[in-house]
């Protein structure tokens, strides 16, 4: 079977290799999509943290069941899709509910090799139904949950106003899954397309350039003088981290999805004054996912609008590094295999 390889920073290589043999509670899936994400091109760049060479990426997947064992109420040919998360199970984190931050966690596409191949072999426990979504959906529920988990980490309350650091397809999921739960969202970011887009496909209360409007003044025009009551970072960027505690109300929580390898830093009597409420968002569990497969079947999230470039398997290796150019307008590269 054909294989995509990220051999190092900048460079993809094609290469056969055999297709995966049925394991003992395994299960076999023909690769259908391949969401193309912030990992995978950060990976490409060299700036992707808990990363090494060389490593198949791709963790945004959906295919065809083609077979398994030990899987009860699965059946060969159905659509699905998968949580890439693979904990151990019994570290403190997975004993208190949160495989999503397993200490020895191995992430499909990141600490071990993932989807950018014709097959995959997954353990059957983290398999998901497809539900009647197509393929294309079903490769975009791993990204929108980690914005649902954001959101749930948050703990977003009807009515509160939330902001969102970074338009991305991260950020755009916090948006969504932000508004599910009922909050005014505001979209902050540097590129006046992509919050656009945030306006007309998503919704959103407010957006926010960065760049060419006074941001602390606009937020404080749009909540009425009490600034948001949650700021979530979906950047990675470090000033963007690094100056969103500005952005929150007193007794406010900031959440930071985004992730940056170097330390973050910030004024501890901005942090203090304000008994800032700061956590982290890492990955999804499975309540998250399940609760994305949910929204789309009931309508609440359309995530076809997302899909702004798509590419087969066989060109993937030269179009690639496009997708790092915000002149592209790329929003979600979307691979097909045939």
């Amino acid at each position: 079977m054909k294989t995509l390889v990220c051999t190092s920073p900048g460079e993809f290589t094609y290469q056969e290799s055999t297709q995966p043999l049925l394991e003992k509670d395994h299960a076999i899936i023909k690769i259908k999509r391949i969401g193309i994400c912030g990992t995978d091109l950060h990976a490409f760049e060299g700036t992707q943290p808990f990363f090494s060479y060389p490593r198949i990426l791709g963790h945004e997947l959906s295919g065809e069941l083609i077979d398994f064992d030990n899987a009860p109420g699965f059946q060969k040919g159905e659509a699905v899709t998968f949580i890439p998360y693979f904990s151990d199970g019994t570290c403190i984190a997975c004993r208190s509910g949160k495989p999503n931050c397993c200490s020895h966690i191995q992430v499909f596409g990141v600490h071990i090799d993932g989807g950018m191949s014709e097959y995959v072999s997954v353990p059957l426990k983290y398999l998901l139904h497809g539900e009647g979504l197509s393929f294309d959906e079903l490769a975009l529920v791993e990204p929108l949950a980690i914005g649902a988990h954001g959101v749930r980490q948050a703990q977003v309350k009807p009515e509160e106003f939330v902001l969102v650091v970074g338009a991305g397809p991260i950020g755009l999921g916090t948006m969504e899954f932000a508004k599910i739960a009922g909050a005014k969202v505001i979209a902050l970011d540097v590129n006046d397309m992509r919050l656009d887009f945030c306006k007309k496909e998503l919704g959103v209360y407010a957006s926010v350039n960065a760049i060419s409007e006074n941001v602390i003044e606009r937020l404080l025009e749009i909540t009425n003088g009490d600034m948001p009551t949650v700021v979530i970072d979906a950047t990675g960027n470090l000033k963007a981290i690094n100056n969103g505690i500005n952005f929150l109300a007193h007794g406010g929580r900031y959440v930071l999805i985004g992730l940056q390898k170097e330390p973050i830093s910030f004024s501890h009597p901005e942090f203090h004054k304000r008994e800032t409420t700061l956590m982290s968002s890492r990955n999804a569990t499975k309540e998250d996912f399940e609760h994305v497969i949910s929204s789309m079947k009931k309508g609440l999230v359309n995530p076809q609008t997302y899909i702004t470039h798509r590419v087969n398997f066989e060109k993937v290796k030269e179009e690639f590094s496009s997708w790092l150019d915000p002149k592209n307008g790329v929003i979600k590269a979307m691979v097909s295999i045939d």
